[in-house]
């Protein structure tokens, strides 16, 4: 697979990354040890270099996962994980669903650090993000705590996670950012108005989580899908059924440029990704072999001009019902 640098940095990585999340938290119970590392090294050897996870995902499986699975490829591959949630045992655990308090003190950003050090197995973290920006520390005592990680040897690059480009200005002034992840797909295009220009401007990289509208630009759900419970889906409004009823529009544009290429929804909206900019690289989550492949070929696809002009003329015309997250968590974005 083809590399791509973030941004200006000397950070290196595949086209596409893998979104670790679901293989331990938010899709359901926690999926098979063993199948999951056979998948992570299915990744590795089909030339995914950019493995994504958190400390929250679990709390902290999903790290000991990742770490444990991609042990033997170390220096190969590079892993970024996240700060920020706090976790402490008087704390709702249960991460992004139960929204516990948000947490960047430097002392607790410091702790967490060992932790992930040791679930990883790495003697430096290649990628260090905060996952939401805590309004009750400044993003200078958080840039600067990092600055401090990287001059010991712990920690390499810094990013950003669902931050506004004000605050993305503030942290790069103290230390440079690699960096910064939101939500961005063809039904979330929030970032284009002031973040992209913004990383644009500071030669910062951007990565895109959910790129897949958390698989409903699949085209495999529908107003029928019947989600479990303890799939945080389902407490998510545009997955209500009237919601994937209206943004069905989407899948249907995606659709008929798919079978025009030869290729599946999921390709293109992967392919639409990395036509927007060189510096641009999504991390589709997976727990199958089969998606993985899918998503990977969606690196060979070659959208042409017209193609993205024909993609964004009827993407405009379509209104995406429901927002990304219940209000709670909405808020805990853009800051």
């Amino acid at each position: 697979m083809e590399t791509r640098r973030l941004g200006k940095s000397n950070l290196e990585v595949s086209a596409l990354g893998l979104g670790c999340m679901g293989m331990s938290f938010s899709y359901g119970p926690p999926k098979d040890k063993q199948e999951m590392t056979k998948l992570l090294h299915a990744a590795v050897e089909r030339g995914v270099t950019f493995f994504d996870t958190a400390e929250v995902y679990g709390p902290y499986i999903n790290e000991e996962l990742v770490g444990e699975a991609l042990e033997p490829f170390k220096g190969c591959v590079v892993i970024a994980t996240k700060f920020g949630f706090d976790l402490s045992p008087n704390r709702d655990p249960r991460g992004m669903t139960g929204a516990p308090g948000l947490d960047s003190r430097p002392e607790r950003i410091r702790q967490a650090v060992e932790g992930s050090l040791k679930r990883l197995r790495v003697d430096a973290i290649d990628l260090l993000y905060q996952h939401r920006v805590d309004t009750a520390v400044p993003i200078e005592d958080v840039a600067g705590t990092v600055k401090d990680l990287i001059r010991q040897g712990k920690v390499k690059h810094f990013g950003l996670s669902e931050a506004a480009a004000k605050t993305i200005r503030r942290a790069h002034a103290v230390q440079p950012v690699t960096a910064v992840q939101s939500e961005y797909s063809l039904w979330t295009r929030g970032p284009e108005a002031e973040v992209l220009p913004t990383l644009e401007e500071l030669g910062i990289g951007f990565v895109p989580y959910s790129p897949l509208g958390k698989g409903f630009l699949t085209g495999k759900m529908d107003e029928n899908t019947k989600l479990d419970p303890t799939d945080f889906r389902s407490t998510l409004p545009r997955f209500t059924p009237e919601a994937m009823k209206a943004n069905q529009a989407l899948v249907n544009l995606l659709g008929s440029i798919a079978a025009r290429k030869k290729a599946t929804p999921a390709q293109i909206a992967l392919a639409w990704l990395l036509a927007q900019k060189p510096w641009i690289v999504p991390i589709p989550g997976t727990t199958k072999l089969n998606r993985l492949e899918e998503n990977i070929g969606a690196a060979a696809i070659q959208l042409t001009p017209d193609d993205l002009r024909e993609i964004d003329s009827s993407a405009s015309k379509i209104a995406v019902q429901g927002a990304r997250y219940p209000e709670k968590l909405e808020q805990m974005t853009g800051r």
